[in-house]
């Protein structure tokens, strides 16, 4: 008897309260790609220490990394320039662009909402990106496991996948959590967060991201970001 594929999705947020934009990214391979596509994320980070000295292991946090923050490269001159980390973004986008078996998707919404009203409207906006895979799951007659960025404090990430009817339900089990610095493929979807969220706010002072995300449209499986 066939066994049915499963598909991984790797989940990171982005958008801040202040401007009002709730937003969740993911990454997504077939679990027959996880092999494949973890030994060329490894050979692309050997390519950042070749290139910038920038170690496999450090963790490329979007935000604290496009914006200056750390001191990511061992050549402490490299770290002086922050024009630096717009070409090593660039390069991350690039290689995410360019992989065949990754799809990514956004869903996010814009809200006037502040304070605990902000933070139910995120769970809200999470929740709609959990039915949403699970729907296409159920469509391709697939499997998902989720992991997500952090580290399981947050129960409505639980309860979004408890919320899901269990007759038709393709998305198993509750997230796995795993904190971004143990794992590349949640800083890959880290960067797509970030990516989307620039391209969705459209902040002058982060005009050099807004191409980001349009760079990385070939990949998305929704074809746009999704307001939900």
């Amino acid at each position: 008897m066939a066994s049915t594929p499963l598909r991984l999705f790797y989940v990171d947020d982005s958008g801040a309260e202040i401007t009002g934009f709730a937003t969740f990214s993911w990454i997504e391979l077939r679990i027959d790609d996880w092999k494949l596509g973890l030994r060329q994320v490894l050979n692309w980070r050997k390519g950042l220490m070749s290139a910038h000295r920038i170690p496999p292991l450090y963790e490329l946090h979007a935000t604290k990394f496009a914006n200056g923050r750390g001191n990511p490269s061992l050549d402490e001159e490299w770290n002086r320039k922050k024009s630096n980390r717009s070409v090593v973004m660039d390069e991350c986008v690039n290689f995410l662009a360019e992989r065949s078996w990754v799809g990514m998707g956004t869903v996010y919404s814009k809200t006037t909402f502040r304070g605990v009203p902000f933070a139910k409207e995120r769970a809200r906006v999470y929740q709609e990106l959990v039915k949403l895979i699970d729907g296409r799951l159920l469509s391709a007659g697939e499997f998902g496991l989720l992991v997500m960025d952090g580290d399981g404090t947050d129960d409505s990430y639980i309860s979004a996948h408890r919320s899901l009817p269990l007759q038709t339900r393709c998305l198993i089990e509750d997230p796995i959590f795993q904190n971004s610095h143990r794992s590349q493929w949640v800083q890959l979807a880290d960067i797509t967060a970030y990516s989307a969220y620039q391209h969705l706010l459209q902040h002058e002072s982060k005009r050099f991201a807004w191409p980001w995300y349009p760079r990385l449209s070939v990949q998305d499986v929704l074809g746009e970001p999704q307001e939900v």
